[in-house]
């Protein structure tokens, strides 16, 4: 019941609040223009990530106990930093530099503070224990990557929030099986602000959720699938809904985003070019030029998550030198396969196109009929 009415209580709150700041930032002029590597059409609002959070920590005020908000102490801090940096970046965009020291900030307390962290390899190639550095390290890596991982997918209407929602339920209801509550609350809650957001960021959008929304969210998924992988890899059978594969669980959760940020990273060096370079290489724009508007793209990648996800409950039972690498290989096919069927199309796309070549040369050939000396004289001007 505190599941549904903490939902509840964060949809209302996001539904109410997203058409105020909408009018606010219109009214003030505060839009994101198009142009560069945006594919948005018009004077958007951006930083819809102020509802979405305010949603959820409303929602969080009310629904957690003062014991769960003590448990969860660290992390709903943490939550706040990554909002705030967002909001700061969206008003004054902030060097890389200064990006990557708030993101390790917050990655600390959840680390240092509320001991979230990856402990183990949990029997993946032989290793079980590994040095307290070293998972200090990994996790610190691990958090920092698939943060930024989620905010390059935050390209088009309705993705990012697709996306989120479908990972966050999942981790949600996993959580509740676990016995883990409090972050069963805290992703239900969040899942509500989400949807309420996504009525207004659905094709065509009304605002953007901005950094404020995309490096929030994408820090908050990334620190719950680092609690499910290693409370997931120490659990007994009886405690819960235990995956026998919990890192490549844990990869098949972010598929999405992790995928296609090795996929542009891999092709940026390949191609001689700095893989923090900028460009519209992702997945979600070689969709768009196939042909598919912003909402297909939407169902498309969410369908892929849910594939993965539904790989993994059919492959519960096998450990990660199994799932792993059936995960991984899965991506890179359905990604190869994926690419081919794109370039096939805009081929075609473009075949049906005249091209620029053939435009000029039909405007060249076009010339407006002379009016010869004898017409003109044969038919006087009329100048009255």
């Amino acid at each position: 019941m505190i599941l549904f009415l903490a939902t509840l209580t964060a949809f209302f709150f996001g539904f109410l609040v997203t058409p105020i700041i909408i009018f606010f930032f219109r009214k003030n002029n505060v839009l994101d223009a198009p142009g560069g590597r945006k594919i948005h059409k018009g004077m958007i609002p951006s930083m819809g990530g102020i509802s979405i959070m305010l949603a959820t920590f409303i929602g969080l005020a009310t629904w957690l106990s003062l014991d769960q908000m003590a448990t969860t102490r660290y992390f709903l801090i943490a939550m706040g930093i990554m909002f705030t940096l967002g909001l700061r970046d969206d008003l004054v965009e902030l060097t890389a530099l200064q990006k990557l020291i708030g993101q390790c900030i917050a990655a600390f307390l959840v680390i240092g503070m509320a001991d979230i962290r990856v402990t183990s390899f949990y029997g993946f190639l032989g290793v079980y224990e590994i040095p307290l550095a070293v998972s200090y390290f990994l996790t610190f890596f691990t958090i920092i990557v698939l943060t930024n991982a989620f905010n390059l997918i935050d390209g088009l209407d309705g993705l990012a929030g697709t996306i989120s929602t479908i990972t966050l339920t999942f981790l949600g209801w996993w959580f509740i099986t676990a016995g883990m509550l409090p972050y069963g609350i805290i992703a239900f809650t969040m899942v509500g602000a989400i949807l309420s957001f996504l009525l207004y960021n659905w094709h065509p959008a009304k605002i953007f959720m901005g950094d404020t929304g995309s490096l929030s969210i994408g820090f908050v998924l990334s620190v719950l699938v680092i609690l499910f992988i290693d409370k997931n890899g120490t659990m007994l059978g009886a405690e819960g809904f235990k995956f026998s594969a919990p890192i490549a669980s844990g990869v098949a959760l972010l598929i999405v985003p992790i995928y296609d940020t090795a996929r542009i990273f891999t092709k940026r060096v390949l191609n001689g070019k700095s893989p923090l370079a900028p460009d519209k290489s992702h997945v979600h724009h070689f969709l768009m030029r196939m042909g598919l508007k912003h909402d297909q793209v939407a169902y498309v990648l969410g369908g892929v998550k849910l594939l993965f996800i539904g790989l993994i409950f059919l492959g519960q039972s096998y450990n990660d030198h199994v799932m792993l690498p059936i995960v991984v290989l899965s991506a890179v096919s359905l990604g190869l396969v994926l690419d081919r069927y794109t370039l096939i199309q805009i081929i075609k796309i473009n075949k049906t196109k005249p091209t620029v070549l053939s435009t000029r040369i039909t405007k060249k050939a076009y010339k407006k009929p002379a009016l010869s000396k004898e017409v003109l004289d044969r038919e006087k001007l009329n100048m009255n």
